[in-house]
């Protein structure tokens, strides 16, 4: 690995302070300083897939837009691949590709294929290439159906789908993303995180990941980093959160019929019982796959499902751990 790849993304104590004006009286407003991001630092290598995770107003969305070159940082050093997002905005929005959550990148009243023309356009993407980028995209992500249709006419999960496609024709070295899987079915998301793994896996796209859906980092991402109140609290792996966070997931059985709550699988116990389903909490570390089997051997089964912990719960689990 070159020393630039080593660190591919790199943040030095940055920081980000924003300056506000409040009432403070009838004719009377005083200023005060906000630190959405306080010293952050972090290294990520070419190539690796991070979750990047946290409450809402932790800090997340102005560190990629920094990332970015959107917003300049108040202190510290930022480089992407040795470039200052701030200072070389242009050259860097070629290397990179973003996904801002329910902000499009596409034209509000265009067809979908036309706003990936105007792609090929703006970054001046060979034919070749973008022809072969573009059916890719559109197969994998199962585009066919929309590239006629104007953006405004698109469900938001249609949508999303579309803007990670523009994200990536002109095979960028960086994706942010935020909130990828928003508003997507089931099998929806599924085709996004296969999409996802293969850009990774075959282009060595190093991704930056935000989202509130657990199941969105332990399919896609090697590390995880939990920011709050602007500053970096976790930086490992997902089990290692929830050993941290003592996080616990659910298995949630609907029996035949009404029962006491449920005794004797190991590893589980029974947290809550409505009418006949019930419901059993287990260390989110842990596999399901011994409890449901317990479950089904000795219950009367109708139907089950696996609930993965809410981000800020295993957040505000982990906060409660280190103050303990």
């Amino acid at each position: 690995m070159a020393a630039n790849d080593a660190a591919f993304i790199e943040l030095d104590a940055v920081e980000k302070v924003f300056t506000v004006r409040r009432r403070a009286g009838w004719m009377r407003r005083e200023r005060h300083e906000v630190r959405a991001v306080d010293g952050i630092s972090f290294q990520v290598p070419r190539g690796e897939v991070v979750g990047y995770i946290g409450p809402n107003g932790a800090g997340k969305s102005t560190t990629i837009k920094m990332l970015t070159g959107i917003l300049v940082p108040s202190g510290g050093r930022l480089r992407v691949a040795g470039i200052d997002p701030s200072k070389e905005r242009t050259r860097l929005a070629r290397r990179m590709g973003v996904v801002f959550g329910q902000r499009t990148t596409l034209w509000w009243d265009l067809p979908l294929r036309d706003s990936y023309a105007l792609v090929r356009r703006m970054y001046r993407i060979p034919d070749d290439r973008y022809r072969h980028n573009l059916e890719r995209c559109v197969e994998l992500l199962d585009l066919a159906e929309l590239l006629e249709v104007p953006v405004r006419q698109l469900s938001l999960g249609q949508r999303m789908r579309g803007d990670i496609a523009a994200a990536l024709l002109h095979d960028p070295d960086v994706l942010y993303l935020d909130e990828p899987t928003i508003g997507l079915d089931v099998i929806s998301k599924v085709k996004v995180r296969e999409f996802l793994r293969e850009v990774n896996t075959e282009q060595n796209t190093t991704v930056l990941l935000t989202t509130h859906d657990l199941t969105d980092i332990e399919q896609l991402c090697q590390r995880v980093m939990v920011i709050d109140h602007g500053r970096v609290m976790y930086d490992g792996s997902l089990a290692g959160l929830h050993a941290v966070g003592e996080s616990e997931r659910t298995l949630v059985v609907d029996l035949e019929r009404e029962l006491p709550p449920i005794e004797g699988v190991p590893g589980a116990r029974t947290v809550r019982v409505d009418g006949a389903r019930q419901w059993l909490a287990f260390p989110a570390a842990a596999s399901a796959a011994p409890i449901v089997a317990a479950v089904a051997a000795a219950y009367p089964l109708v139907d089950l499902s696996v609930r993965e912990p809410d981000i800020e719960d295993v957040i505000a689990k982990m906060y409660a751990e280190r103050s303990g």
